[in-house]
């Protein structure tokens, strides 16, 4: 498979030496977050099967539009954006647009997000508990809460009968879950959700110890997207 990157820092290096080994071709590589001149237009971006875009919140749908331009199917894990993720439904739905998003390409976290999910649904019959999250994330990182975060509460929310969104700490709500975001170092990613009560609490936690993980999601899914189209996910890939 042949396979352009548009974005090149830490996260898009390990993305091409993981996808080097799996015996995938980069025919490109755009080290700038809007694209350098020309970049998109050359014959190594056209040769490409599939781009992996790992860029800015400011930047990423701005390069969706180059890329859907020139009908190449995108794999995309940069947050913050997300507000206009309406409208790249339905240029997939409406279009024949090929879009693989996840906030998280780690195959831990998405079963992460699974058993949230599950424990949520059980915690739904529990009122005395809480729910509450904190994530930390190095310091380059431009969005907080992250993306991987507002996934996790989205999965909460969705399986509690109580909890209709969440906040970003210090602000608080009833009804929602409070997330507080830390930026430390050069900490790859630490999600934790707890729920308390006046008896006990229980927590689940997911730590990443790379990006090693979330680069061999993100090649996993760039081969799945390469013989898919429409809106693809983490659920479509892993079945769940």
């Amino acid at each position: 498979m042949k396979i352009a990157l548009i974005g090149y820092g830490k996260m898009g290096k390990t993305i091409e030496e993981i996808a080097i080994s799996r015996n995938h071709e980069i025919t490109e590589k755009i080290d700038t977050f809007i694209g350098l001149p020309g970049s998109f237009d050359s014959k190594g971006f056209a040769e490409a099967d599939v781009v992996i875009e790992f860029t800015a919140p400011g930047a990423a749908y701005a390069n969706y539009m180059e890329c859907f331009k020139r009908n190449k199917k995108v794999v995309s894990g940069t947050t913050g954006w997300l507000d206009r993720m309406p409208e790249i439904e339905k240029m997939c739905q409406n279009d024949g647009k090929t879009f693989f998003y996840s906030s998280n390409f780690s195959l831990g976290v998405n079963i992460f997000f699974e058993v949230n999910r599950q424990l949520a649904r059980l915690m739904n019959k529990f009122d005395a508990y809480s729910v509450s999250m904190t994530e930390t994330h190095h310091i380059h990182k431009l969005d907080a809460p992250s993306g991987t975060a507002i996934s996790i509460a989205q999965g909460i929310a969705e399986n509690m009968d109580r909890i209709n969104g969440w906040t970003l700490a210090p602000e608080s709500a009833e009804g929602k879950v409070q997330i507080t975001a830390y930026r430390e170092g050069e900490v790859p990613g630490i999600h934790t959700v707890r729920y308390d009560s006046e008896a006990d609490y229980i927590e689940i936690k997911h730590s990443a110890n790379s990006r090693r993980g979330f680069a061999l999601g993100v090649v996993l899914a760039a081969e799945y997207t390469n013989g898919h189209r429409g809106l693809l996910g983490m659920k479509d890939m892993l079945g769940f």
